[in-house]
């Protein structure tokens, strides 16, 4: 009898990618993927951490699949299972928790558990012989030195897979937890990318590099290459017809890697550089290893090499002790800089970092307010940069149609509602954009893209 599973993805691209990988190796070992977590014998929550917020998103996911299917076993790991495994195991309904120290394997924890092949007996575990309910495999992140590989799978109802090149972080910036449930920076062999992404090149023409922190790819490597030497390999030795980086710390963007984003129509011009504060105080509390001035000069040679490049950053407002100077200083460099999008996040308290003791903790409601302030800046600063894209013609990727409407996905990160019929998923097409509004921009699919492969 066919056993079937579901799998959820919270947070980052990096999540995405290994969740991909998990359900590649599930359905490897005979388990079938539904989209449906109420008739799943098995769901797997890939949860993130990275805020207050996250933790209880997956909480409220945990207990309505309980609610709604109580006979599902349910599986917890990423970030949250990581760092709160007592806290996860002890939630109705979750039957294991395994650690990212262990994510990659999932498939041979439980898939022996739940498939009979040719009548054999399902295998037992070296870590626990049987695996039981209740179990917990969460090891020291700190102790991993690679970057496990993993089946290729398809993205998960996306038209642009995830290719996670890189996995933990080594900076200790004061607001994040990220580095002890990732563990330290590490890198995937440039062969290692070069198999997965030959492996999806056939079935996508764009795929999406990406990272806990992305830029430092290479630093722990023979040799400490750096990431433009990886691109340069993928573009020589790889057909995929498009490469979107996700995002790049500023000390990392640097002018080769500009360069080379600027003049090879196979990377998307589409830059997204943490920005995080635009108070040089702040960014020194925040233990930032940039200032303003280096960062403006990074956006300054961006735009000036890529005149239409989407330019995008992660913005925090309500740092323990942002006055309302400090806030006023991020808020006059966002509305001069060429930011096209922004991710603003309110400041969350994580046990265990060190801002989580810093005094002066700025009220809930101020940092409402300052994030109502800047999403308001950038969605003024974005109507503006797709309103000089009216009436060109943009090269882009189509999307798949959730709810039935066509979209498509610009170079330059505009999603596009296409007026002219389906669009089949997963093309590169080139849309002339038509109308733009507040919320919308719409186009028209107007033929299929011719992009170089070599």
């Amino acid at each position: 009898m066919s056993r079937l599973f579901n799998i959820k993805n919270f947070g980052c691209r990096a999540t995405q990618a290994d969740g991909a990988g998990i359900a590649a190796d599930l359905a490897a070992r005979g388990l079938h993927r539904t989209e449906d977590p109420a008739a799943a014998d098995v769901v797997v929550l890939n949860t993130c951490t990275v805020t207050a917020e996250a933790d209880r998103d997956a909480r409220q996911t945990i207990r309505r699949i309980h609610r709604e299917n109580p006979g599902a076993e349910v599986l917890v790991t990423g970030c949250y299972a990581q760092r709160s495994p007592q806290e996860v195991s002890a939630l109705q309904g979750v039957k294991w928790v395994v650690g990212n120290s262990h994510k990659h394997e999932i498939g041979e924890l439980i898939a022996p558990r739940l498939v009979q092949i040719d009548g054999a007996l399902p295998q037992k575990h070296a870590y626990h012989g049987e695996i039981v309910a209740g179990a917990t495999l969460v090891g020291d992140v700190a102790d991993l030195r690679t970057v496990p590989s993993m089946p290729v799978g398809d993205p998960l109802g996306r038209s642009r897979p995830n290719v996670k090149v890189q996995d933990g972080c080594s900076n200790r910036c004061a607001f994040c937890v990220i580095p002890s449930v990732r563990g330290r920076s590490r890198s995937a062999t440039a062969e290692a990318v070069i198999r997965e992404i030959r492996a999806l090149e056939d079935r996508f023409p764009e795929i999406v590099l990406t990272g806990i922190n992305l830029g430092r790819w290479g630093r722990d490597l023979d040799g400490r290459p750096r990431l433009v030497k990886l691109l340069r390999e993928i573009l020589a030795e790889t057909s995929v017809r498009r490469i979107r980086l996700s995002s790049v710390e500023p000390m990392d963007w640097s002018e080769d890697l500009i360069e080379l984003m600027a003049t090879s129509e196979r990377i998307a011009q589409h830059v997204h550089i943490p920005l995080q504060s635009g108070s040089d105080a702040v960014l020194r509390r925040m233990r930032r290893r940039y200032r303003v001035r280096h960062y403006e000069s990074r956006l300054a040679l961006v735009r000036r090499r890529m005149p239409l490049a989407a330019i995008g950053a992660d913005v925090m407002v309500g740092f323990p002790g942002e006055t309302d100077e400090e806030f006023e200083h991020t808020r006059e460099f966002i509305d001069r800089m060429p930011f096209t999008y922004l991710h603003v996040f309110s400041y969350s308290s994580r046990d265990g970092t060190e801002a989580a003791a810093m005094s002066a903790q700025v009220p809930k409601s101020v940092k409402r307010a300052r994030s109502r302030v800047l999403r308001e800046l950038i969605d003024r600063k974005n109507l503006e940069f797709r309103r000089n894209l009216l009436g060109s013609t943009v090269s882009t990727v189509t999307l798949a149609a959730g709810d039935g409407v066509p979209r498509a996905l610009s170079e330059n990160f505009v999603e596009i509602h296409l007026n002219s019929g389906d669009a089949e998923p997963s093309a590169l097409t080139r849309v002339r954009i038509e109308s733009v509004e507040a919320g919308r921009t719409v186009g028209s699919n107007v033929g299929l893209a011719s992009m170089p492969v070599c």
